[in-house]
């Protein structure tokens, strides 16, 4: 049987651990020729090899995505290698914990630059190209946090709302322009990555997530990565400018939670 996204080409941003690296692996795995992007070279490399090892198609390039000119680039690499691009997944993200009051300017910028003008040029520079080919499908990588900001991330909660709205804006011109290019986010809740280890104050993800998800555990990159697959694939050919959480229910924690019974 051929994979859900058998002959496309998708640049993943980001990929060189954690959701990025789930995401790139199971679309090569599903019949995708995969570009893995990061600024991890070594790192990269060998998510790129591994996938390649496994029977996949795939090829590093590095690319800091806060650089314009480097998305020029790459965009530029993928036009003549693969001469298209059909999925783009801005993932590339980080978190930068602080009260706000003692949050550095500078610190606020590199947030913002990563988490938000990242997912920006990736669209603005792949559209054309996946125009060219006839449309396809962009997935931004947001976060619960957009719905249920976090008091000491305040930057990251903020980037990660904007880039859910910019998410719906692109969507609907695309749609206007009938270009056959769908944009969607997946909001990924408490997943197991490294940039979620067992924080500074000390408490395991894993109790974390059974006090606070109703579903009582945390997520694998996995868990993301197959949203992100079923958005990438023609089986979501009606479905733009959602946003899907991938959380255990987390986003459902307006209230209280109830004791258990």
């Amino acid at each position: 049987m051929p994979g859900r996204v058998e002959g496309k080409v998708a640049l993943v941003t980001g990929a060189a651990s954690g959701i990025g690296e789930a995401c790139a692996t199971l679309l090569a795995r599903e019949g995708a020729s995969v570009v893995v992007t990061d600024i991890r070279q070594e790192a990269g490399r060998g998510v790129a090899d591994a996938i390649s090892a496994a029977g996949g198609t795939a090829d590093f390039l590095l690319l800091d995505v806060t650089d314009e000119a480097a998305w020029t680039t790459t965009i530029g690499d993928v036009r003549r290698r693969q001469g298209r691009l059909d999925i783009l997944v801005n993932n590339a993200g980080f978190g930068i914990a602080s009260a706000i009051v003692d949050f550095p300017l500078e610190d606020w910028r590199r947030q913002t630059a990563v988490v938000y003008d990242g997912p920006f040029l990736g669209m603005k520079h792949a559209i054309p190209l996946m125009r060219e080919g006839g449309g396809g499908s962009i997935v931004n990588i947001s976060s619960a946090n957009a719905f249920l900001p976090v008091a000491m991330m305040p930057g990251y909660s903020a980037a990660k709302a904007a880039l859910s709205n910019l998410t719906k804006s692109v969507a609907q011109q695309c749609g206007a322009a009938r270009d056959g290019i769908r944009c969607n986010a997946v909001l990924p809740g408490m997943i197991d990555t490294p940039m979620h280890a067992p924080d500074r104050r000390g408490a395991a993800m894993a109790e974390r997530a059974a006090a606070n998800v109703p579903l009582g555990l945390k997520g694998e990159p996995i868990d993301v990565a197959y949203g992100v697959l079923w958005l990438a694939s023609e089986e979501a050919r009606y479905v733009t400018g959602a946003e899907i959480p991938i959380d255990g229910g987390f986003t459902t924690r307006f209230l209280p939670m109830p004791p258990a019974a």
